[in-house]
């Protein structure tokens, strides 16, 4: 059952089970389907407003919908519950960028770059790709394109 039905009284669940909202968003996200993810994210977020998991991709949601300026206060909020998570630093930094604030996003860069360890491929990818953008937002004259290499 959607969650529009569980909106408007109906229910997929069990009596007295709570319904999986996180699992359903990531379900509908998986399928294509990010304004009802969104929804169902906002639903998670409802009941566990400091989980990290549901901050992180309700952030990234609202990125993939145009919604820098939700994704932004999202990985914020994320930042404030955990100074250290790699994932929100990385996030925030590209969406800084991409609305002309590079400054702000350096301190994000190097923040992902120093609490993140080189593993797998992807990793290394990603670390690679913030590392190139932090050193061409330290010399201006370089020329840079934040959607090179990790996205």
């Amino acid at each position: 059952m959607t969650w529009w039905r569980r909106l408007v009284g109906g229910s997929s669940v069990r009596s007295g089970q709570q319904p999986d909202f996180l699992a359903e968003a990531l379900d509908l996200e998986a399928r294509g389907d990010i304004t009802n993810a969104l929804t169902s994210y906002r639903l998670a977020l409802r009941d566990r407003p400091n989980d990290l998991r549901v901050l992180q991709n309700i952030a990234i949601a609202y990125s993939k919908t145009g919604q820098p300026d939700e994704a932004i206060r999202s990985y914020r909020r994320a930042l404030q519950i955990d100074p250290s998570l790699s994932g929100a630093h990385y996030g925030i930094a590209f969406l800084l960028i991409k609305r002309g604030r590079g400054d702000e996003a350096v301190e994000h860069l190097e923040s992902y770059l120093a609490t993140t360890q080189p593993g797998d491929a992807d990793a290394a990818r990603f670390r690679a790709h913030a590392a190139r953008t932090l050193e061409t937002l330290r010399e201006p004259e370089l020329p840079m394109d934040p959607y090179d290499g990790a996205e």
